[in-house]
């Protein structure tokens, strides 16, 4: 799959208090899963409100799938056609590697469902690719939003092309529904 760099600037102001690009370059995307997922991780917050005092670049704050306690993350994703040929995923160690506790999920209908105790806002860039959750799926494309608000799913690209997911994760509450029995 062909990593695309995305330019990505960021603002915030000068000595003086003037607005500039602090920052206008190439992002370019790290292969992170066993799947084949690549991440271009392009701001990372700690903090709500957000701090936007300093000039550092917050996109290189160490960070899991989850965004950190009150903060949040933006990144893009790219996520390959599905394989038949691909190795088989190992549910526990996805979650691991991703950062997330196997113990806060609930049920795993696909090897790479996982849920984030955040509101996610996915804009779907290029592409097209399902979304699975408990028993039902959505399919997406390019121009579709989707708000998840800390639900189990699944992406898959069942299509023969790459599709690339913008992603906005913010630090929430956990909802009552994950008190529930999630075995199936």
């Amino acid at each position: 799959m062909e990593m695309k760099p995305i330019r990505r600037i960021v603002t915030g102001h000068d000595a003086q208090g003037k607005a500039v690009a602090l920052f206008d370059g190439p992002s370019t995307p790290k292969v992170r899963s066993a799947g084949g997922n690549a991440v271009t991780l392009l701001w990372v917050t700690g903090e709500s409100p957000a701090d936007m005092s300093g000039n550092q670049d917050r996109a290189s704050t160490p960070v899991s799938v989850p965004p950190p306690p009150s903060g949040s993350i933006f990144r893009i994703v790219d996520f390959p056609p599905y394989s038949p040929t691909s190795e088989p995923v190992d549910h526990h160690k996805m979650l691991v590697a991703m950062g997330i506790d196997p113990h806060t999920q609930g049920y795993a209908r696909h090897a790479n469902t996982h849920r984030t105790r955040s509101v996610d806002y996915a804009l779907v860039l290029e592409g097209e690719i399902d979304m699975l959750m408990d028993d039902t799926e959505v399919h997406v494309k390019a121009g579709d939003v989707l708000v998840q608000q800390g639900t189990n799913h699944a992406w898959v690209n069942n299509g023969d092309k790459p599709c690339r997911i913008a992603f906005i994760l913010i630090d929430a509450k956990e909802p009552p529904a994950w008190k529930q029995n999630w075995t199936k």
